[in-house]
């Protein structure tokens, strides 16, 4: 949903000020793209971090095949603050970011841009502490939203395979054992997804940074651009690979366009068929919890909104 959000708001945003040299929105888009996609950043880094925490759960649980259901308000809730920890640690882009304009010495047309500057309108306090987050906000990018998920994703599966690996009840050969291997291959393409598309905007941060007054707007800007044009890719990969990679919630995808296409009106055999599919679904492998396997969900639970 944050993906679908960065592509819907923010990459219009991007390419209208590339097209026409003005900032749709003016200073409202220099603070709340930056905003946004800096909380797209937290959303992917915490959501990787609880799916680890959740596969070496899976994997420490002594009856791993019969874990009780998550509570749909439980899932809320790690959803709520994985959303509101993210928004929050973004408060200060709104404040670091400010409308600016140039004007071009052969033609004179004015250009509109963002530029990183705290207004000096602040009260003394927080222009400080924006300020300090200035100062380190290179290395909060790489040390927060890049080193911690790859490093978090990479401990959690070095551990759950080493307690497997001692294991003497290897289950892999069963369909909870491959189910289990399906989703922790799910997220490790997510993570490698993630780290290759924001590789480019660390090492740039860390070029100008320290070659900044060697460098021209042109380039900056450049760079500025390149940085979006990956993070825009990750948004746009990432849904689709989940939804290809977790059977389940593709499954559910699908179902539920084919039951607002249809209008809500399946006949019988469709109807049946849906039913199959759906009690397939129940009894196979979420990425935020197991389900029992030992006996069939009740038919009747099998109701949706639609």
């Amino acid at each position: 949903f944050w993906d679908f959000v960065i592509l819907f708001f923010c990459l219009p945003v991007v390419i209208f000020n590339e097209i026409t040299k003005k900032r749709l929105l003016g200073d409202v888009s220099c603070r709340i793209v930056p905003f946004m996609e800096v909380s797209s950043l937290g959303v992917t880094t915490f959501s990787l971090c609880a799916l680890g925490i959740d596969r070496f759960h899976a994997a420490t649980s002594p009856q791993a095949s019969t874990r009780p259901i998550e509570q749909c308000q439980s899932i809320i809730a790690k959803l709520a603050v994985i959303w509101v920890g993210s928004m929050t640690l973004s408060v200060p882009e709104i404040l670091l970011w400010q409308l600016a304009q140039d004007t071009s010495p052969v033609n004179g047309v004015v250009t509109e841009y963002c530029t990183m500057k705290p207004s000096s309108n602040l009260p003394e306090s927080v222009y400080s502490l924006v300020l300090t987050y200035q100062n380190a906000r290179m290395w909060w990018y790489f040390g927060c939203y890049f080193c911690l998920p790859i490093l978090f994703t990479i401990s959690c599966q070095l551990v759950t395979r080493r307690i497997r690996g001692t294991e003497k009840g290897d289950c892999r050969g069963t369909k909870h054992g491959q189910c289990e291997s399906h989703l922790n291959c799910t997220i490790i393409a997510l993570t490698i997804i993630y780290g290759l598309c924001t590789t480019p905007e660390n090492i740039c941060n860390i070029v100008v940074a320290y070659m900044s007054p060697d460098m021209s707007k042109q380039t900056l800007d450049l760079l500025n651009l390149i940085n979006q044009f990956f993070l825009f890719f990750k948004c746009s990969v990432t849904p689709v690979l989940l939804l290809c990679l977790c059977r389940p919630l593709g499954q559910a995808f699908m179902d539920c366009c084919c039951c607002c296409c249809e209008g809500c009106g399946p006949d019988t055999a469709s109807s049946e068929g849906s039913a199959d599919s759906k009690l397939k679904t129940e009894m196979s492998s979420s990425i935020f919890f197991d389900k029992p396997r030992e006996t069939p969900p009740p038919l009747l639970a099998l109701g949706t909104p639609c």
